[in-house]
């Protein structure tokens, strides 16, 4: 009778250790989430005309090619009557122009100013 015991302790022991508890999770399902995707999967967008951006898109034409430059027929020429032509200088108005100011905007008085000594700072007590 003990064996008998023992065995059925035993299985009682294995019934226990053997048992697992299922648990899986409960599926929800998301209508809206599956009426979009039915919706989406069932579109079928409209063929475009082959012909249908004719009347927006004009044709390319490439620009006309340009001509190369000509040299001119009598360079030595050209060259002669340019180091003949007196230089102008455009800097000769702007000259006269601070000359009537005396000194207000010169670099004279701008270095003057420069070298000034610093005021010395006021002590509060």
């Amino acid at each position: 009778m003990s064996s008998i015991l023992k065995h059925s302790a035993t299985i009682a022991r294995k019934a226990v250790v053997q048992r697992a508890f299922a648990s899986s999770a409960v599926s929800r399902k998301d209508i809206v989430q599956d009426l979009y995707l039915r919706e989406i999967k069932a579109y079928k967008p409209a063929p475009a005309a082959k012909d249908a951006a004719a009347g927006s898109v004009k044709k390319f034409t490439p620009p006309p090619r340009p001509s190369p430059p000509a040299l001119p027929s009598d360079l030595a020429a050209e060259l002669s009557a340019y180091d003949a032509a007196e230089p102008t200088s455009a800097s000769a108005p702007v000259a006269q122009a601070t000359a009537t100011e005396e000194g207000v905007n010169s670099a004279d008085a701008f270095l003057a100013f420069l070298e000034q000594d610093l005021p010395k700072p006021v002590a509060h007590h």
